[in-house]
Order: structure tokens, then sequence, then C-alpha cells
């Protein structure tokens, strides 16, 4: 797949999801607190393991997998079209084509250095479906929608050229919303609803077939 080839079929790929009806609001009252520390591509948490490789070549694999949970939010998250995961996404590809291509190049090229010019478009192939099934998420789904949607909006908001330095600093980010995080703060809590007290009936109020007697019954 060539580099100008690539920029078509990403730029497509969630263009024809029309967006769903769906929550009225964001996500949550209050944001679920992820960690958040700057992250190295050398970091095992980033994705799959891409032994040998330089560091022009983890940081292509740090953006790499940063574009591939945006995308996978842009195919997940479609029913809160508050998030605007599909047009967000969209325009990361479009804002920063250059930088993705490159990365997109440098990826590629570790492949092949590594497994040779015929295996190596397999294996990138293979590393790429692993990547994206790897975000994907059932039970943690509100959680990573909501931060890949304030994720994907400082992406757009970054200058062209500084998306890596983005996925730096919030990739950490995005891979622990993929578990599972409740409404902060708002848990139901049974003691803070107020239940009216039922008065006890005396015994004496019942006949023998269980029917309440006319003198303890209330006036209309």
């Amino acid at each position: 797949m060539t580099v100008k080839r690539f920029g078509i079929l990403a730029a497509i790929a969630v263009s024809a999801l029309g967006a769903s009806s769906g929550a009225s609001a964001q996500l949550f009252f209050t944001d679920p607190s992820f960690k958040n520390t700057p992250i190295e591509g050398s970091d095992p948490l980033v994705g799959l393991a891409i032994p040998g490789a330089t560091p022009a070549e983890y940081r292509a694999h740090l953006l790499w997998n940063l574009r591939s949970g945006l995308n996978v939010a842009a195919l997940q998250c479609q029913f809160s079209p508050w998030l605007r995961t599909v047009p967000n996404y969209n325009g990361i590809l479009a804002h920063h084509s250059a930088e993705l291509a490159a990365a997109y190049t440098t990826l590629t090229g570790y492949f092949k250095r590594v497994h040779g010019p015929v295996k190596g478009t397999k294996a990138f192939d293979d590393y790429s479906t692993i990547t994206y099934n790897n975000f994907a998420s059932l039970d943690a789904q509100y959680g990573f929608c909501q931060t890949a949607s304030n994720i994907s909006k400082a992406a757009l908001q970054a200058p062209k050229g500084g998306l890596n330095d983005l996925a730096a600093k919030r990739m950490r980010e995005l891979r622990s919303s993929l578990v599972y995080a409740g409404e902060p703060g708002y848990g139901f809590n049974p003691y803070a609803i107020a239940v009216p007290t039922v008065p006890r009936i005396p015994d004496n109020c019942w006949d023998k077939k269980g029917q309440l007697n006319k003198k303890c019954r209330p006036r209309a």
C-alpha cells in the first residue's frame, strides 16, 4: 500500500458513517480521571512490541497507535453525536496528513527492514489489525469515548507537526481509559432518598380472611 493510497483510504474510513441519534449531552457529569503522564514510544503500554526499532520508528509507532485509537473511537462512539468523533477524526487526517504519512512510511519501513519486503507487508497488516482490536472496548466504552473525544479536540488544536508531541502527552491516558470507570462522585446512595415511614397496623385490625376491618380503615 502506497502512502498516497493510505491517505485516501484513511480519509474515507469513516466518511460514509452517518451520525446516529444518541445522548443529548456529554457522557458524564464529571469526566473520569485517567492516569496521564508522558510516555515514550518504546513503553510496552503503547502497543505491540516492535523489537529493534530506532528512536524514529518508536515515534512513528506511538503516533500510529494514537491515530488507531482515535479511528476506533470514530467507529465506536457515534451513539453520541456530541462527542464529534467522526468529524474530528477526519479533521485530524486532513490537518496532520504530512506527519501521519511520514509515520506510515517510517513504520512500514521498519517491518520491511526486519521481515523483508514481502513478509514485512503482511507483518504490518497484522500489526495494524491487532492494534485496532486492542482498542475495542465494551464495559469501558463510555470512558474511552469521552477521553478519545477530548484528545481529538486537542489534536485539532495542535500545530502541524505537533501530533507526535500530543501522542507522547496523552497516549497513556487513552490506554488507561480502556479500564471501566463509573460516574465519579455520583454513586447510588439509597440513604440519600427520603422514604416516608409507613405506620404498623395492629394485628386486631385484620379479620380471619386477612382483610382490614372497617374500624381500622382510614376515613375518606
